[in-house]
């Protein structure tokens, strides 16, 4: 029997090619969880990101064959969620997005998914709650400014991407990844000066 945990991704995706499922699963449990995540601040509906996931997850392993070696494959895949998601933004109307991010709508389980709060175990419970605060104003404030640079700024920061990768997962040239970033940061430091001391 395999163990794929001990096995680079590559060597996962070789199997997977060859027909084998436990393979695939292997993929999708290795990133279900950052993909969720990404797809979920794009659009803030919980039952709408676990099936955008899916319907991701779906196109890789109907494209696999197709999927080029020379790149990462979290690149390829997160470039499939994005355009997944983005197609479908663009045929529903506005309204049937969850945008509100309105933490009583938030299950305990999507907090935890997206949570932005680094967990320091030597803070005090009052310092926890104070980054607890801090990390609800940072996705209050991730939530008013445009989809585009919310995203890049998601996937530079907290998925600790490369511009480079960025630019192949939005499709954009590496100059517009890096003006967002720029204009996304410099809108959320505006909107988060009230937290400065």
């Amino acid at each position: 029997m395999v163990d794929y945990a001990q096995l680079s991704d590559q060597d996962v995706i070789r199997q997977a090619r060859d027909g084998r499922e436990s393979a695939f699963r292997e993929l999708i449990r290795r990133y279900e969880r950052p993909l969720f995540s990404v797809i979920y601040r794009m659009i803030r509906d919980r039952e709408l990101a676990e099936d955008l996931a899916q319907d991701t997850f779906i196109k890789v392993l109907n494209n696999i064959d197709k999927y080029d070696p020379g790149y990462k494959f979290s690149s390829w895949l997160f470039k499939i969620a994005h355009n997944t998601t983005v197609d479908h933004i663009r045929k529903k109307t506005p309204k049937t997005l969850s945008l509100d991010g309105s933490p009583h709508a938030r299950t305990q389980e999507q907090a935890e998914a997206t949570s932005f709060t680094a967990v320091d175990h030597a803070e005090t419970p009052e310092q926890f709650t104070s980054s607890r605060e801090v990390g609800t104003e940072i996705e209050a404030a991730l939530l008013e400014i445009r989809p585009e640079y919310r995203e890049a700024i998601m996937l530079w920061h907290i998925e600790g991407r490369p511009y480079e990768e960025i630019a192949q997962i939005m499709d954009l040239p590496l100059g517009t990844v890096k003006t967002y970033i720029h204009r996304g940061r410099n809108e959320l430091r505006k909107r988060l000066e009230h937290l400065r001391c």
